[in-house]
């Protein structure tokens, strides 16, 4: 065990160093994790389910499953820790292909749609402390942006450093909305105007509920993307899993815990900006900044940490020879990916200016959870396929805790291709452009070793060959 802790923690010359340490893998997991969706789904959850208790327990599931799939990737990144996570995965178990088409859709639409959606909506929530137009809004989204790329070019000890000032934050500001419904709140909760959209609780409406759930806990796999910078990953990602998603359900429940303690179920199902709807009834106009403010906060904890993990998505794909091998390249002075940060935060202003992305964000989205699938059956698949293979961790209840994941993620694939099949085909379609893209990587890099090749061999002609030249 000495021995293959020692081995993980070293960096070989020219790749990522080995900084990010337990704290920091906490931070990235709860950072990544809590953006907006905390101060916007529980109004969602409100109009699915009858009930308070059904009301938790989609809160609950949804924590389970994402528990589930973290210790599950955790294992995958113990006996596998390289740069890139899921995509390294990927590749073990089905080829560099799918491993390739998950690094295309990332860096077209999932990964960098998600930057520029947090971005934009840093510009959008902005406005409430200066005014804006919507120009100068999308240049607050691409200043942003640009601030975070350079921040994590400067090394991923001060993007970590980020990260963890920022989630600090956002807890502590969640923290204090609990706070002041517990000891501000005196009267009973505010009462609905309308009865609940949904009286009682179905099956259907359980998923529909638990779908918009998941996507709050959207970012659970995130930390896998820097697995190849974990010092002693074999102990340090299951533990990093572990504590950053439990501490995310606890704030998750303890958030909707203080808005039910100001609003109805009923007048929570009304309210969409929840949040600022509890702070406004508690503190007036000034709360409603306040949660401005912490929204702000957790956007931009957010975007750091997008930033942050996805760039090494597409540093493994250069290291490939799936993509420029600019992409690899790392800073001379802070070995930080300077490459696939670039481009990454070019890509992902791009889309925040032009708008354009959301139509396809939307398509897209559902095959993250083909990939994320994928990914967590890729613990059986090595299983079976490579025993010997080292593994330091073991992902707990196996094979149950895998399977369980997967069925939810099949559950959510097939519900989303019969309610939008329009949709499904698009993104699917979208994702599958990257084919001819693949084979011309595989064509280029081959032309390329072969000129690397018969350069070499000219140059040894011409040192041995006395008749050369």
């Amino acid at each position: 065990m000495t021995e293959t802790n020692s081995s993980q923690s070293a960096s070989p010359p020219g790749s990522l160093p080995r900084e990010i340490g337990l704290g920091g893998s906490v931070v990235i997991v709860i950072g990544t994790i809590i953006g907006s969706g905390i101060f916007l789904v529980p109004h969602d959850v409100a109009r699915q389910v009858g009930n308070v208790r059904d009301l938790y327990l989609v809160w609950i599931v949804g924590g389970v499953l994402a528990l589930a799939g973290a210790l599950s990737l955790a294992e995958l990144g113990a006996a596998i820790p390289e740069a890139g996570g899921v995509y390294v995965y990927l590749r073990e178990a089905y080829g560099r292909l799918a491993a390739f088409l998950f690094g295309w859709a990332s860096l077209l639409v999932i990964d960098a749609g998600s930057a520029a959606t947090l971005a934009v909506a840093f510009g959008i929530y902005s406005t409430t402390f200066v005014p804006l137009t919507p120009p100068e809004e999308k240049g607050i989204a691409v200043l942003v942006v640009a601030i975070l790329t350079f921040i994590n070019i400067l090394g991923v000890k001060k993007g970590t450093a980020v990260q963890g000032i920022f989630t600090v934050a956002k807890l502590a500001g969640l923290a204090t909305i609990a706070a002041c419904a517990v000891f501000i709140a005196k009267a009973a909760p505010l009462a609905g105007t309308r009865p609940l959209p949904t009286l009682h609780t179905t099956g259907s409406s359980f998923g529909v509920a638990l779908v918009a759930v998941l996507w709050a806990y959207q970012g659970w796999h995130q930390l896998s993307y820097n697995a190849g910078e974990i010092k002693n990953p074999s102990r340090t990602l299951p533990i990093g899993f572990l504590l950053g998603t439990l501490v995310v359900v606890a704030t998750y429940l303890g958030a909707n815990a203080a808005y039910l303690h100001v609003l109805s179920l009923s007048a929570l199902s009304e309210h969409q900006r929840v949040a600022a709807a509890t702070m406004s009834i508690l503190a007036g106009p000034r709360g409603a900044v306040f949660v401005a403010a912490l929204i702000l906060c957790s956007i931009f904890g957010a975007l750091n940490g997008t930033i942050l993990t996805a760039s090494r998505v597409y540093y493994a794909m250069a290291r490939d020879r799936l993509f420029f091998r600019s992409v690899s390249r790392l800073h001379s002075k802070f070995q930080s990916p300077i490459g696939s940060l670039l481009i990454l935060g070019i890509w992902s202003s791009v889309l925040a200016v032009s708008g354009s992305f959301e139509q396809l964000y939307t398509y897209v989205v559902f095959t993250m959870w083909v990939f994320s699938g994928a990914a967590i059956f890729v613990v059986i698949i090595l299983r079976r396929r490579r025993p010997e293979l080292a593994r330091p961790y073991r992902v707990p209840a196996y094979p149950y805790l895998p399977i369980a994941f997967v069925l939810a993620a099949a559950a959510i694939v097939i519900n989303t291709v019969v309610s939008e099949p329009f949709e499904s085909l698009a993104g699917l379609g979208i994702v599958f452009t990257g084919i001819p893209l693949y084979i011309f990587w595989q064509r280029f890099d081959h032309r390329r070793l072969l000129k690397t090749h018969n350069r070499g061999a000219r140059g040894g002609r011409s040192q041995t060959d006395p008749k050369a030249g």
